[in-house]
């Protein structure tokens, strides 16, 4: 056997269907579609026509799956296609007018990219978790999950909040893909162990504490086997945030608490037993192989930063297609000359031969020490939208792999072939900017959280009057629980505190809390007794078309395992 390597790709998008077009809504649903989803798996068709099995590990967060098969989806990704296609039409005569050859071949360019992305959509009859069913079921990938709403775990302030994200995430996962997922991607590769625990921010900030499960007990609960985390967590190493190539933080960003680190250094190229002491529960988990993932990921020191690769920032409008290359290191996007296709497929394929050259290396230096296991955990998205030429290079790492003795795996099949070793309490943290929770809370997004703890507080208390509620409370407090969950999700934080869409991420946050808010006294009036005005009902209905995801949610899911 060759040495073992792991591709991880975690695919997520928050809520988007019904909540706006553009800027920002389902257009990003729609670009991330044609640039990133519909290629990757056009590449792993390619692979395994040729003999390759990809053995990715694709982690589908279950948000994205609900708005993946809805007919609301395929409506907005039609619309999309129709627009793009014009756009290509219209810039390529604008640029006709202009004298610019060069540019008009682009625009052919992209018509065929996005008639050969919508043919292969067709095929697969508009079902892409399907198709990554089937390339599952063929052997090809391994479908993990993340948190329902990718909500940001260690600062939940209520463990029925981790209990509800977990259950709803493994149900979802059964329901579109007919098997419970083994492993999860949690949200941010954010970990929390078992302590005494204050919630960092509100009226209840240093005043209570108590002790709290660790996350892989939480996990263990319902039957997770293992996660990914970032290698300072056990390494002792630097932390790496790579967004900021491409979300430059503006600003100072409040640090909080550092997370403190292992006494003794381990290797991350071998997975661990994770237990908290005093904990019930355990979980396996992988680590970030931190001189791969800088290579792939950062635009400053790796392959997506070559001159030759299509320029992500600078487009044209209207039309809005990417018709130049980086050029060179200057930020100014005047001095960008025209992208060539065949210079960056030239570079596509060095780009390959280099990382799965460093691959081999890496596993030799760290199987000195016994089997060790080289993890690669990458956002999908970094594949075709933030760096388009990133799917063709995937290709061209498949084919070469087990040239060079290393043989892919899936995170299942490489827990086999590398056992883990001894158990370990991780320190808390993420993969974020300073390897702990400051680009979630910070200054700017305390408020945030105040909505997020004052709901969950309000929803836990509202649980209490299931048991002896009417259908009518359920499905009301059914809808309830669904605005917590997109409440919940860490991309408001996110886009908060880079600046990528903050009036979007501070619009969706005062929705879902009132739109909560709403529901909480409707369900009120319920339990005392009381009907529902007109015009609550018909509330009630909209949201319910609105926020459509998880029809099969059970608001006990919260109250842990075996608890309905």
């Amino acid at each position: 056997m060759g040495y073992p390597f792991s591709l991880v790709l975690h695919t997520h998008l928050p809520m988007v269907v019904n909540h706006g077009r553009w800027p920002h809504g389902t257009d990003w649903l729609c670009e991330a579609t044609f640039e990133c989803y519909l290629p990757l798996l056009d590449t792993a068709y390619r692979l395994v026509a040729a003999g390759v099995s990809p053995k990715w590990t694709v982690n589908l967060s279950p948000i994205l799956v609900e708005q993946l098969a809805s007919p609301e989806y395929q409506k907005e990704l039609a619309l999309y296609h129709d627009t793009a296609r014009r756009a290509c039409v219209d810039t390529r005569e604008h640029f006709a007018r202009e004298g610019r050859p060069e540019l008009v071949r682009l625009t052919h360019f992209w018509e065929e990219f996005y008639d050969r992305m919508w043919e292969l959509h067709r095929r697969l009859g508009g079902d892409l978790p399907g198709a990554f069913a089937e390339l599952e079921r063929g052997g090809h990938v391994e479908l993990i999950t993340c948190a329902a709403t990718h909500g940001y775990l260690p600062l939940l302030s209520r463990d029925e909040s981790i209990h509800l994200q977990l259950r709803t995430a493994v149900e979802t996962h059964r329901r579109h893909f007919g098997r419970a997922p083994r492993g999860i991607w949690l949200p941010e590769c954010a970990y929390r162990p078992r302590y005494e625990w204050t919630p960092p921010t509100g009226p209840e900030r240093g005043r209570r504490r108590w002790v709290r499960p660790g996350l892989e007990e939480m996990l263990a609960a319902h039957g997770l086997e293992y996660f990914v985390a970032d290698s300072h967590l056990i390494a002792a190493s630097a932390p790496l945030f790579l967004y900021r190539d491409y979300f430059p933080l503006r600003g100072e960003v409040a640090a909080g608490p550092p997370p403190s680190l292992p006494t003794a250094p381990r290797s991350p190229y071998t997975p661990y037993r994770v237990a908290s002491r005093g904990g019930t529960g355990e979980a396996v988990a992988f680590f970030r192989d931190p001189r791969t993932t800088l290579q792939v990921w950062s635009r400053e020191h790796g392959y997506p930063g070559d001159f030759a690769y299509l320029e992500f920032h600078k487009k044209h409008f209207p039309g809005g297609l990417r018709l130049w290359r980086i050029t060179d290191a200057a930020r100014d996007l005047g001095t960008k000359q025209p992208y060539d296709p065949a210079a960056a497929a030239e570079r596509v394929a060095a780009h390959a031969r280099h990382f799965v050259a460093l691959v081999r290396e890496t596993a030799e230096k760290a199987s000195a020490a016994g089997p060790a296991l080289v993890c690669a955990p990458y956002d999908a998205e970094l594949f075709g939208h933030w760096w388009f030429e990133g799917p063709a290079w995937l290709e061209h790492v498949g084919r070469a792999l087990a040239g060079a003795g290393i043989t892919p795996m899936t995170l299942g099949e490489a827990l086999a072939a590398v056992p883990p070793r001894e158990a370990v309490s991780l320190p808390e943290g993420s993969w974020g900017e300073g390897g702990d929770h400051r680009v979630w809370l910070n200054p700017d997004t305390e408020w945030t959280w105040d909505r997020v703890y004052s709901a969950e507080g309000e929803w836990v208390e509202l649980l209490g009057r299931l048991e002896r509620g009417s259908a009518e409370l359920r499905r009301v407090l059914a809808q309830a629980t669904r605005e917590l969950l997109l409440l919940e999700a860490s991309d408001w934080q996110f886009l908060i505190t880079t600046w990528a869409a903050r009036d979007y991420a501070e619009r969706r946050v005062a929705e879902h809390y009132a739109e909560f808010k709403q529901l909480s006294e409707m369900a009120r009036t319920l339990a005392d007794g009381h009907p529902l005005a007109p015009e609550a009902v018909e509330t009630l209905r909209r949201l319910e078309r609105q926020d459509f995801c998880f029809p099969d949610l059970d608001p006990a899911w919260g109250l842990g395992p075996g608890r309905r």
